[in-house]
């Protein structure tokens, strides 16, 4: 038991994602901030590690009915799955959502102010959502592919102009660390996506549907975060070390 309190957050839940309920359960960020170990997580949030650990163990003994193991995935699959089930969503999402939230504030912003700086908060996100997808889909995904390409050819990987693929996944990084961010002020403005007494369906839906986007995000990010970047990292070193 031990030996698993130095293990990371991120890697409990790249072995298998169904952690990801233990870890949910406790608040604690397993894609944002998953590079931080369990016995760090627990000390800074006073969380008795032995019990979490207990909690996790139950999870990773049990069978595996169907959970996907992405861990196992080739970079090149696991990027266009983000692209094409991640992206996606979050276009699609963001779509209804905005003009739901605008709704609020105009029908309950009177009652409940705080509509206003939950929908100023999640105009943010899909704003920088969609430039920070468009990063991924135009110079990193395509990168990360190429990699793949070159090594099963054999072939000379060409350094890229943004110099080595470190750069553009710190960056990736720091702007998942902002909407990480953003949506645990969201969380709290809505007391965890609660509605009030006096919610409308159209208040409901829309509560549950960022609640169901932040979700989303966390998945999202911790398949980039802590299976295809770190994964990303090692491939390019491998090219580096054959010259």
């Amino acid at each position: 038991m031990e030996n698993l309190k130095n293990k990371t957050i991120g890697s409990f839940v790249a072995e298998d994602f169904r952690t990801a309920a233990v870890f949910s359960k406790y608040r604690i960020d397993f894609c944002c901030k998953g590079n931080r170990t369990v016995t760090e997580v627990c000390e800074k949030q006073n969380i008795d590690a032995d019990t979490l650990l207990e909690n996790v163990l139950q999870i990773t003994q049990s069978e595996n009915n169907g959970s996907i193991d992405f861990n196992s995935w080739p970079l090149d699959l696991l990027a266009d799955y983000i692209e094409k089930t991640h992206h996606r969503y979050v276009e699609e999402k963001t779509n209804v959502l905005l003009p739901f939230l605008d709704k609020l504030c105009k029908v309950h912003g009177a009652n409940h102010p705080e509509l206003f700086k939950i929908n100023e908060l999640f105009i943010g996100c899909a704003g920088e959502l969609s430039q920070h997808m468009k990063k991924e889909e135009l110079i990193l995904f395509p990168f990360v592919k190429r990699m793949i390409k070159t090594k099963e050819s054999d072939g000379i990987l060409h350094q890229p102009s943004f110099g080595t693929v470190s750069n553009p996944i710190a960056m990736m990084m720091h702007e998942h660390d902002n909407e990480g961010e953003r949506f645990r002020a969201i969380a709290e403005l809505t007391n965890n996506y609660t509605p009030p007494a006096d919610a409308c369906t159209t208040y409901r839906v829309t509560f549950a549907m960022l609640k169901e986007f932040e979700a989303d995000l966390h998945k999202h990010i911790h398949l980039e975060n802590n299976i295809l970047f770190p994964k990303a990292v090692v491939l390019e070193k491998d090219f580096v070390e054959a010259e």
